[in-house]
């Protein structure tokens, strides 16, 4: 346990982003005072508005202060450019920055730089939760039937950063007919996601709602894809050293089937960085969409967390994001840095929080509109008020 608090790297970044990262830094500050526990907070600015501003998408020490910080906590990045699209980077930002959206540095760079290997996305629905198909509310599955964890490697595969036009000339006269991007697939970053799904299956205990089993989905292409086959053959050896958990697999287009149809059969499932990124945000239609999405970016000695509903420009300003993704995401934190530390304190934080965001959707009064509609939409101030509120009510 450290007597001296905690320090937590803040990056607020872009649009929503920005204003649920204010609810977060109000949340930590009243946990901490219930609790006992100092939250040092170092705001660091980024994303493509600072970009714009400064012609880097964060600034020059934001890595060591980032490494200085006892857990990091990101809000979500990315600004429309005047022309559509993203802002992107160009070769003033650096060599390496040229061509990458504004925002790579603390998303991907930080995921890189710490070698957060493991990108792990809880998928739970609470009691109350309405599911939106079809732009329609309804409650499809009972909430019992779903709570997963969907682990992702985070390093490599199509986000390696490998790839390249053809011709690869700028010239204006220049016309691109072919863009390549390489998907990496290596033994040693697969063995370390594949054996922190294992792990983390284990630590659940509970297994997969349907029939309470302990498992591990493996999910591959692998009858095409040839990192597809080394991952699933790392799978398989990685496999043998835990005897208790059922061993699963599921070709991936499959698998955006089962997911849906089928929530609970899956405990832990583990994938590559692509298929991870695109059916993970699949499955958050089962939890009650992206504003109630969490991802926590694990390594050995450094963590991010983060809400994945993005920065959502046309949002910004109007205090109508979600601020639960956030909530949870600094719950997930707090989790995180308890059982690291061994702080019983910050543990208990983190469970007040969840269940504060449980008894809200339970409650279903207090919700913002992709929660509840437009007519019963609140501000996402009031609900952020609300969450705080319960979660030091929880805390006695």
């Amino acid at each position: 346990m450290k007597s001296s608090g905690y320090r937590i790297a803040l990056l607020p970044g872009d649009g929503v982003g920005e204003e649920v990262a204010h609810d977060a830094s109000l949340l930590l500050a009243a946990v901490g005072d219930k609790l006992g526990v100092a939250f040092a907070i170092d705001e660091i600015p980024c994303g493509g508005r600072y970009y714009l501003a400064h012609g880097r998408d964060w600034p020059a020490d934001a890595h060591q202060r980032c490494a200085d910080a006892d857990a990091i906590l990101l809000g979500a990045v990315g600004w429309p450019a005047p022309g559509g699209g993203p802002v992107t980077m160009t070769d003033a930002a650096g060599p390496d920055l040229a061509g990458k959206m504004a925002g790579w540095s603390p998303v991907i760079g930080n995921r890189l730089h710490f070698d957060l290997y493991a990108n792990i996305r809880p998928v739970k629905c609470y009691p109350g939760t309405k599911h939106g198909i079809s732009g329609r509310f309804a409650s499809v599955w009972q909430p019992e039937h779903v709570d997963m964890v969907m682990i992702r490697e985070n390093t490599e595969g199509l986000y390696s950063g490998r790839g390249h036009y053809e011709p690869a000339s700028t010239a204006p006269s220049a016309i691109t007919t072919t863009a390549i991007d390489e998907r990496v697939i290596t033994r040693a970053a697969s063995e370390k996601v594949i054996r922190k799904a294992f792990e983390v299956s284990r630590a659940r205990g509970k297994g997969a709602p349907g029939d309470g089993k302990k498992r591990v989905t493996c999910i591959v292409k692998n009858n095409v894809l040839w990192g597809c086959k080394l991952f699933h053959e790392v799978f398989l050896e990685v496999g043998e050293a835990y005897p208790d958990i059922e061993k699963d697999v599921a070709i991936v287009d499959a698998f955006a089937m089962f997911v849906l149809t089928q929530p609970e059969r899956f405990d832990v499932c583990v994938t590559t960085n692509m298929f991870g990124d695109i059916l993970t945000d699949l499955a958050s239609v089962l939890q009650g969409g992206m504003g109630m999405a969490v991802g926590c970016n694990i390594g050995d000695r450094h963590a991010m967390f983060e809400p994945i509903h993005g920065s959502a420009p046309p949002l910004a300003g109007k205090d109508a994001a979600n601020p639960m993704a956030m909530m949870l995401a600094t719950a997930e934190m707090l989790r995180w840095l308890g059982a690291r530390h061994a702080d019983v304190r910050v543990t208990r934080g983190g469970d007040a929080i969840e269940a504060a965001v449980a008894a809200l959707i339970a409650e279903g009064t207090c919700l913002t509109a992709d929660l509840a509609g437009k007519a019963a939409g609140k501000k996402r101030s009031e609900v952020a008020t609300q969450v705080v509120a319960q979660a030091l009510a929880r805390l006695g």
